[in-house]
Formats: structure tokens, C-alpha cells, sequence
């Protein structure tokens, strides 16, 4: 018998969701990824650049590294520093002190208006982290580490560029999470059930 399109389709999530199961059940204490799209109206308070950028953030509490990928461009002033800066005291809004080494990244291209960066960090170095910051947590790296990656689970942790112009800050975006596969199987699950509907219309 020629398979219906429901059929297909039924029996295309369910590959989905077996696929995305098996990859959930490898990847326990995986690394976490975040992007953030930067610009002038998300800065606090906003301002009116047309640079905007893009960043990549991944955590892995079990290697104990920070990767970060950005790509920036159209800034009015000329790049200075650029850090992630967390906890805000409210997800996705505010201001808060640098968490990451400054001045700035090392590695990251100053005195420009548009580049690229990419560098992977040793959350277990003194080094990865602004003075202040770790000095917070009695100098512990370890303690340091778990409150960064927790601000950016709980949406308080962002990067910015600053520049000349805007010392302050010129582009920035709060880190978001990436979906993880847990979210995927629902979404497969989803299909399934919106399948079996269609199927059980079509008797």
C-alpha cells in the first residue's frame, strides 16, 4: 500500500525524536552554548550606532573552558575593550561589572571598527577573570566559574564592545541559550501528536 502523507509524516518525527533521544542520552553535562546579537539599542542606556555584531559563548563546566566567537561591524568609534559583564540584577536588562579579564579579551582587535575574534579560555586560570570579579568569590576559580555560567543560564550575563566613542559601551547583547535537546524531543514529541490528530481526522 503507498504510504499516505500523514504516514510520512508520522514516520518522520518519530525518527526525529528517536534520533534527538539518543543524542540527549550522550551528551549529559555537554557544553552550553549562547549567542548574542549586538547593537546600539540594547546597550543601557541605548544609544544610536548602527554597528551591530554577532557572539558565540560556549561553556564547558566539565573541561573547565569558555570559547568565544564574535564578528563585529559599523562601529562609529574605534574598538577599546570587549568583556562579558555579569550579573545584571535583572535578566536581559541593566548593567554589571566586568566578569572576564580586562582591560579586554585578550586577542581581541582594538582600534578598529569592524573584525573578528575567536579564543577559547581556562576557566581555571586567575587570569580568565576581571581582579575584582574573582575576589568576589574569595579567589576561587571554581566558585567564579559556576557564577558565570549560572548568569548566563539565568539571562544576567552579556558581552560588549566598547569603543572610543562610547566608553561606556557601544554594542552588547545579553547571551541566550542555544536550544538544548531536551527542547528538540518536545518539539518532535509535538509533531507526533499534531500527526496523530491528522491521521485519526482522515478516518
Amino acid at each position: 500500500m503507498k504510504p499516505t502523507l500523514t504516514s510520512r509524516f508520522l514516520t518522520g518525527a518519530l525518527l526525529l525524536v528517536a534520533a534527538v533521544t539518543l543524542a540527549a542520552s550522550t551528551a549529559n553535562a555537554a557544553p552550553i552554548t549562547y549567542t548574542a546579537i549586538l547593537s546600539g539599542a540594547a546597550e543601557a542606556p541605548p544609544n544610536a550606532s548602527a554597528g551591530t555584531g554577532f557572539a558565540l559563548v560556549v561553556f564547558d563546566v566539565v573541561a573547565h573552558t569558555m570559547e568565544v566567537d564574535a564578528w563585529f561591524s559599523g562601529l562609529t568609534g574605534i574598538t577599546t575593550a570587549s568583556h562579558i559583564h555579569a550579573p545584571t540584577a535583572v535578566a536581559g536588562v541593566g548593567t554589571a561589572s566586568v566578569a572576564t579579564q580586562t582591560p579586554s579579551f585578550i586577542g581581541f582587535p582594538l582600534g578598529v571598527q569592524s573584525g573578528t575574534f575567536s579564543n577559547s579560555f581556562d576557566m581555571t586560570l586567575a587570569s580568565s577573570y576581571r581582579a575584582g570579579y574573582l575576589t568576589g568569590f574569595g579567589g576561587s576559580t571554581a566558585l567564579a566559574e559556576a557564577a558565570l555560567a549560572q548568569a548566563a543560564a539565568d539571562g544576567k550575563a552579556y558581552l560588549n564592545i566598547h569603543t572610543n566613542v562610547y566608553p561606556g559601551g557601544e554594542i552588547r547583547g545579553f547571551l541566550e541559550p542555544v536550544p538544548e535537546p531536551a527542547s528538540l524531543i518536545l518539539l518532535g514529541s509535538g509533531l507526533v501528536g499534531l500527526g496523530a490528530r491528522r491521521l485519526r481526522r482522515r478516518r
